[in-house]
């Protein structure tokens, strides 16, 4: 084990501040080791000061994903929670469905899964919508994961996962709807990933051009950074939000320290929020709440 100066960790933490946004400091020197000191080994750097210079200003260009990749977490699995999903099945899925009706495009869903990790996320939301318009495939559905790991980015692209993978949350009926097996893997049909699609993105980064969206998934990500932070990301998702739309956070997420603009809607156990509507816009958009 090497000996970490204060410099040392300072200096590191800033690397994943500045890489990730995630809030790093002296009391998790301890992720420094178990995490990086690998990539560290390899760098031929003389210590983590060195590292964290070179890998910042992108003099070690094939580490910096790696870095990336092993600062950010992929705990992740199928229909993860579950009440998310199944909010979505009983309540959203069917109010953004009715509200769309009498508008031009009746049949276009936009969905956001932040932090998509490897996939898991944003293809569990394509079944539970399949679950509910039998015709999905008819129907202009864009359900957008991003993550700030490429490795991850890959791997959903890809949608083949291991049988370890499949047995985190997958139940045996979806298993057999929805994909297939390719020796050792399992693959997402066709249907469910044609909805879909995936790109690397820092959440601390503008959104310019980027939705709007009817449904955004933010969850057990944001715990990682500062409360700044927090409320500057949250705020700007609200300006790509529809105004009818609905954000999800984690199961032990709020944004009651964001501000007034979202109010909570919890429904299935779900941690559901809403931008707050005068009572003159909700009308004009049609909307009961």
């Amino acid at each position: 084990m090497s000996n970490l100066t204060p410099a040392d960790v300072d200096a590191v933490c800033d690397l994943v501040d500045n890489l990730c946004g995630i809030c790093w400091d002296s009391s998790k020197s301890y992720l420094i080791e178990s995490r990086l000191s690998n990539i560290f080994k390899r760098s031929g750097c003389a210590n983590y000061s060195d590292f964290a210079r070179k890998v910042q200003a992108n003099l070690l260009p094939q580490l910096r994903g790696e870095v990336i990749d092993a600062v950010t977490t992929h705990e992740t699995l199928w229909f993860r929670d579950n009440s998310p999903y199944e909010a979505l099945k009983h309540k959203i899925f069917p109010e953004l469905i009715d509200a769309k009706a009498g508008t031009p495009y009746p049949k276009r869903i936009r969905i956001w899964s932040a932090a998509c990790s490897t996939g898991q996320e944003p293809y569990s939301i394509a079944m539970t919508l399949a679950d509910v318009v039998p015709d999905v495939h008819r129907w202009d559905v864009q359900i957008v994961g991003t993550d700030i790991s490429p490795a991850s980015v890959e791997t959903a692209s890809r949608g083949m996962y291991s049988e370890m993978e499949m047995g985190r949350g997958m139940d045996p009926q979806r298993l057999n709807k929805h994909f297939t097996k390719h020796g050792a893997q399992w693959k997402i049909s066709d249907e469910i990933r044609s909805m879909c699609n995936f790109s690397t993105r820092n959440l601390h980064d503008p959104f310019a051009g980027f939705g709007p969206f009817d449904v955004i998934f933010c969850r057990n990500v944001a715990i990682y950074f500062t409360a700044a932070d927090r409320k500057n990301i949250f705020t700007r998702m609200g300006q790509i939000l529809h105004p009818n739309g609905w954000i999800l956070v984690g199961s032990s997420e709020s944004l009651t320290d964001v501000g007034p603009k979202w109010s909570p809607q919890f429904h299935c156990k779900a941690n559901c929020y809403r931008p707050t509507l005068t009572a003159e816009a909700a009308l004009a958009l049609g909307v009961r709440r």
